[in-house]
């Protein structure tokens, strides 16, 4: 119940405010003498039935934060005390990237969904490494997505994802390719069949040189039709990545309870949330299928209830991601989650 005053007074908010003043008071919090481990001893919900062993990879728990979150690198510390088993952070571009011009980011409470157009504003792949650099808590698995500069065009896009990808390397357990958010103009076209598959084999190239690979993941769009996620499962297999992330926002605005109105005054961007739920379901059994289960998937969007992650494992997902939910809900919701998970062997 506490979350959900704290809610209130945010929610009257900008909602990009509201997310740094969140932050920046959960970390005060954390600050205080003993608070940090009280708070992870109370979030915390351990059992050897929660661990995965994904992409050659050991995850304490199946539920992680997606990116986005923690867009530098900032915070992940501080929101493991959640009781998160893996924390992406980013999308992070090889130099600074201002982003969209604000407003851009918009709360839509009668759908439990998120508007943003964020446009990949981060401080760097440098400032991020150097924070990575003082550590990570123990058990702890960090993603690294990595995107392309706003100004650089698609053909040279490969440059961006590599710089991104040798300055993470020694950081970061995984690497998630990202080619699916709607907001940096002509991203998306990245997906296509030709341009996707020379990014992935540069990136696989990259990484087979190293002394330890690791693993390289795609993040797709739940836009895409049938017959493009079947070029999306083949690329995968023949560029051997190491799974799917399903799903990143979509432009559709169907179903929506929010006045048209004000849909129409928010303008372009990625939708999240609950309304998302369905179509990156669909997406992940259709994946999981068409791969015969032989690619993992890490299942995201609109999870935020016992039923949500149920619905996304069963769909074929491995691991799950959390984001809009986590606003909505508050910070019990990973241990509701856990706890769920663990009592009915999901």
């Amino acid at each position: 119940m506490f979350y959900f005053v704290v809610r209130k007074v945010l929610f009257l908010l900008p909602a990009e405010q509201a997310h740094h003043l969140a932050m920046r008071l959960w970390s005060g919090l954390l600050s205080l003498p003993g608070m940090r481990k009280l708070l992870s001893w109370w979030y915390e919900v351990s059992h050897p039935n929660l661990a995965r062993e994904v992409f050659g990879l050991h995850f304490r728990n199946p539920i992680g934060l997606a990116a986005g979150f923690d867009k530098d690198g900032k915070y992940f510390r501080d929101l493991s005390t959640l009781g998160f088993g893996f924390i992406e952070i980013g999308t992070v571009t090889p130099r600074p990237q201002r982003g969209n011009s604000q407003p851009r980011l918009f709360r839509l409470p009668a759908d439990k969904a998120l508007i943003n157009r964020m446009g990949f504003n981060n401080e760097g792949v440098d400032r991020m490494v150097t924070r990575l650099k003082k550590g990570k808590p123990k058990g702890l698995i960090i993603g690294g997505n990595i995107g392309k500069h706003k100004d650089t065009p698609n053909e040279r896009a490969f440059e961006d994802y590599a710089i991104c990808f040798e300055k993470l390397y020694p950081w970061v357990d995984y690497f998630v390719v990202n080619v699916s958010s709607p907001n940096t103009p002509g991203l998306r076209a990245l997906q296509d069949r030709e341009p996707l598959e020379h990014l992935l084999n540069h990136l696989q190239y990259l990484n087979s040189q190293k002394p330890k690979p690791k693993p390289i993941l795609l993040k797709i769009a739940p836009d895409l039709n049938w017959a493009q996620l079947d070029d999306i499962v083949d690329i995968v297999l023949r560029t051997k990545l190491a799974g799917i992330i399903a799903t990143n926002t979509t432009i559709s605005r169907e179903g929506l309870r929010t006045k048209q109105a004000r849909i129409q005054q928010i303008g372009d961007g990625g939708l999240s949330g609950a309304p998302l739920r369905h179509r990156s379901t669909e997406v992940i059994r259709y994946l999981h299928r068409r791969t015969q289960g032989k690619v993992p998937i890490i299942g995201v969007g609109g999870i935020a209830s016992y039923g949500d992650v149920r619905e996304k494992l069963e769909a074929g997902a491995t691991l799950v991601q959390l984001y809009t939910g986590l606003i909505y809900e508050g910070p019990p919701l990973v241990k509701k989650l856990l706890k769920y998970i663990l009592e009915t062997n999901l």
